[in-house]
């Protein structure tokens, strides 16, 4: 594979270009066809002993991980996920100015206690001390904590965050380099015009009169058609970026993209139903808004009032929602340690998330061992399927729970499905591939585990169709395909069929191909 690692090196302008793309866009194309692999089931005794023999060799270690196939990466935020390097050149180009202080970016022109972002370009400490503001490179916790650090960086780079088109391309660009075969990212729409419309209608207990109000008189589709046709301009730009149906195109072009609307938890009860309408909409009218997240500090004094609440705003419309097309549910849940919130509040937050909010993903699920009658939570969420995506690097830095101390392990022991995700990889300076090392070096995983964990990621993606396997978590081909060589290039003719019909099972297959080329190279 040729990647065009170009397109993210700092100080390379991204290419801009005019142009609509429609609600369908090439990359969902079924280019399946070409694959020529076939993938073990069982074990796979020589890239086992291969890596038992470099797991305290990290260079060699590395390279195993770099090249893995790694599923998709479930829980990624489009502002936090591209590196802070980018948003520092868009400050640049865009003009933008830079508080000496706070280093918080800002429009033009600048004012006293402010530089231009573009001496940034020329003063490399400048550079460096926006950077670290930024993300948590070189933090060291001290009068601020690394959590506050991490959230109090959204707002610092906030304005320089404004090119979405771009950011999807990197986001994308990077994906295809770790050997990713999706994209899933939570992004913020027509947040203003939601306000507005909140305020217009009224706020109001009664969720079934509110949501009526919503979308009243074609208000709320009004907004629907903007925030669609965001998505448009963002994917035309996105693809010019990555030069997409052009000689040298970038491998990120192949990867089916979906979205997840953001919905602040921290705002005010009838604009966090609004914008969860606005998310259940959208999944119903456009095929790549595939649902809703909760997002901000989940132990927020506001977010941890209204929490329950909000799951029951999620149950209402998840009644009036859950048809085809799906509208999905996944949520930041239990991203509490002690300290930070109320002990009641470690007590309930992912059961709610589930039983009330039904969630089918959940985003962290760390303050597990908190949880009232945990042992029966775990016993609830495999029997259910309810993954959750597990952000080491993120739970570390901001949380402080790290290694032993992370409830990952214990999720596996229980069967509970999980995945390796990043959370905001431009901020804690991570991907994927620093992800699967973490969980080899901590956890001692084994390399069919790791095959396991990137099936399962896109075995949860909410990318539409039925999945290649027969069952949840059971990574037994389905029937169609039963007697066809995964990832091969003459599926039979059932097989085919479902290939055709499902996106999510295309990008599984080719995974399943991929896995066959990783295994050949660490074979022996």
């Amino acid at each position: 594979m040729i990647l065009n690692r170009g397109f993210i090196a700092i100080g390379i302008a991204v290419a801009i270009a005019g142009g609509m793309a429609g609600a369908g866009s090439a990359n969902d194309g079924a280019t399946w066809k070409t694959v020529p692999q076939v993938v073990a089931q069982g074990t796979v005794p020589q890239v086992e002993a291969y890596l038992d023999g470099i797991r305290r060799e990290p260079g060699r270690l590395r390279e195993f991980i770099s090249d893995l196939p790694k599923g998709t990466d479930l829980h990624a935020h489009l502002s936090g996920a591209v590196p802070t390097e980018f948003l520092l050149h868009s400050a640049e180009r865009d003009g933008l100015c830079i508080d000496i202080t706070s280093f918080t970016a800002s429009a033009a022109p600048c004012n006293t206690g402010q530089r231009p972002a573009r001496d940034a370009t020329t003063d490399a400490h400048f550079a460096d001390e926006i950077l670290r503001a930024w993300s948590m490179r070189g933090f060291t916790p001290g009068t601020e904590s690394g959590h506050d650090h991490f959230f109090a960086a959204f707002g610092k780079f906030g304005a320089a965050s404004s090119h979405k088109g771009e950011m999807l391309a990197a986001f994308a660009s990077q994906a295809a380099a770790q050997h990713e075969f999706a994209l899933e990212v939570m992004l913020s729409r027509q947040s203003t015009a939601v306000q507005e419309l909140v305020k217009k209608v009224g706020a109001g207990t009664d969720l079934a009169r509110l949501h009526s109000r919503l979308l009243a008189d074609g208000a709320m589709a009004k907004i629907v058609k903007a925030a669609r046709a965001d998505a448009d301009a963002d994917i035309a730009q996105m693809r010019t970026g990555l030069r997409c149906g052009r000689t040298g195109s970038d491998p990120g072009c192949e990867l089916p993209l979906r979205f997840l609307l953001q919905v602040t938890r921290t705002a005010a009860p009838e604009v966090v139903f609004g914008q969860m309408v606005l998310g259940f909409e959208l999944a119903k009218a456009d095929k790549r808004y595939v649902g809703v997240n909760l997002v901000a500090p989940e132990d927020d004094p506001v977010a941890l009032r209204d929490y329950r609440l909000q799951m029951r705003m999620l149950g209402y419309l998840h009644s009036l929602y859950f048809k085809n097309p799906k509208a999905h549910i996944t949520l930041h849940a239990g991203e509490l340690a002690p300290g930070l919130a109320p002990a009641a509040d470690l007590r309930f937050h992912i059961r709610d998330a589930v039983e009330t909010g039904h969630a089918e993903r959940i985003g962290h699920g760390v303050d597990v061992s908190g949880e009232d009658d945990p042992e029966g939570l775990l016993t609830e969420l495999a029997r259910k399927h309810v993954l959750i995506e597990i952000a080491l690097t993120s739970n570390c830095q901001i949380l402080k729970v790290c290694g032993a101390q992370h409830p990952f392990a214990a999720y596996r022991r229980a069967g509970v499905p999980v995945a390796l995700v990043t959370d905001d990889a431009g901020i804690e300076h991570t991907d994927m591939t620093s992800e699967y090392i973490r969980a080899v070096t901590d956890y001692g995983l084994h390399y069919t585990e790791l095959r396991t964990l990137a099936r399962t990621a896109l075995d949860h993606s909410f990318l539409q169709g039925r999945s290649l396997w027969r069952a949840p978590d059971d990574h037994t081909p389905a029937t169609e395909c039963a007697g066809s060589p995964l990832g091969g290039a003459k599926p039979a003719t059932a097989c085919r069929a479902l290939l055709k019909g499902s996106a999510k099972a295309r990008a599984e297959w080719k995974q399943e191909a991929a896995f066959t080329a990783f295994e050949d190279r660490y074979d022996g």
